[in-house]
């Protein structure tokens, strides 16, 4: 619709991904290398994490385009599998005999593919994006498929990918064997000031831009301050105010223009102008560090109270007690520690 008015041969900002259109800056370089030297130095696990919109999944896909034939790929993009589900998806993508639901058997013909990757100095890659929505028995499920001989060690590696969340999940001491896996973490930070300005002339000369001053240099400053350097919330106010700047007649996108079309795109009842990643605020630290103690506190007095009316508990209710009161302060206190504390 505005595409002619701005000169522009397509829309520039258009939310679906294109593996030709990828703006790298260079914490997006830096993750891609880490991906590459995951696949080819044998690390195993890696780990990479990143807020809502800040072009994981866009990353993944140039990754997957940038690898030859000699790595065999599985990408899952809806990790909300069953354990059955998950076998199947891993037979069809690795063209292995079909699940029947016989797990003996199909932990034997992937060890096979394994081993026969090995001879042909072949890779293989399971990504899972979304990884911060997996059950606990898919976690366990993934990490019992790293178990291989000695011989095959190396071949497969496995990326976990999701929000920040993730971290909390793989936080507890079920999964503490494939925390110890993880070979490589990186986490993808939002764009800085002048990565928000080169990404969006960047996406303006992809979209055949005869000039690059359709933005006026105060509206660039106001798009970073508002999508907070979030490439999608980038691309969402850039495609409004082109929308509402051709609406209006106007032949550069001013300060203006962008404050009202930030102003349309708020859903009422979010916090903030835009659907930005939560902050935790002091409040809110210091309300949850009170539960924490508070939490902490009654366990203490419960026991306490135990010993002093000679309740009895046998040795095993008393044992579990003990194990479940232990793994759950340790979960609280790492998620704690990876929210809040950790700098």
């Amino acid at each position: 619709m505005y595409t002619n008015y701005y000169g522009l041969t397509n829309k520039p900002f258009d939310l679906i991904p294109h593996p030709d259109v990828v703006f790298l800056s260079e914490v997006h370089q830096e993750a891609l290398a880490i991906l590459k030297y995951g696949v080819v130095d044998r690390k195993g696990f890696l780990l990479l994490t990143g807020d809502v919109g800040t072009g994981k999944t866009t990353l993944l896909q140039k990754l997957i385009n940038s690898l030859d034939a000699q790595v065999h790929v599985c990408f899952i993009a809806n990790p909300t599998l069953s354990e059955s589900e998950f076998y199947h998806f891993l037979a069809a993508e690795y063209l292995l005999e079909d699940f029947d639901g016989n797990k003996a058997k199909f932990i034997i013909n992937f060890a096979r593919f394994l081993e026969n990757c090995r001879k042909n100095g072949e890779r293989v890659l399971l990504i899972i994006d979304e990884a911060h929505v997996l059950n606990q028995q898919l976690f366990e499920q993934i990490r019992l498929l790293s178990n291989q001989k000695h011989e095959e060690y190396g071949i497969l590696s496995i990326f976990l990918v999701g929000q920040p969340e993730l971290n909390d999940r793989l936080c507890t001491d079920r999964l503490l064997p494939l925390r110890q896996r993880i070979g490589i973490r990186f986490h993808l930070n939002p764009f800085l000031k002048d990565e928000t300005v080169n990404y969006i002339m960047y996406r303006l000369r992809k979209g055949g831009a005869q000039r690059l001053d359709i933005f006026s240099k105060e509206a660039l400053m106001v798009i970073h301050e508002e999508s907070k350097g979030i490439p999608r919330l980038i691309n969402i106010i850039c495609d409004q105010a082109l929308l509402s700047g051709f609406a209006e007649g106007k032949t550069q996108i001013d300060i203006e223009t962008v404050k009202d079309t930030v102003e349309e795109l708020h859903i009422p009842g979010e916090k903030t102008a835009l659907p930005l990643p939560t902050k935790v605020p002091k409040k809110e630290l210091s309300k949850w560090l009170t539960i924490s103690i508070a939490s902490i506190l009654a366990l203490i007095l419960f026991m306490v109270f135990i010993s002093k009316e000679n309740i009895l508990l046998n040795e095993t209710n008393l044992s579990d007690l003990f194990n479940n009161i232990r793994e759950l302060l340790i979960a609280k206190g790492a998620i704690f520690w990876e929210r809040y504390l950790k700098l």
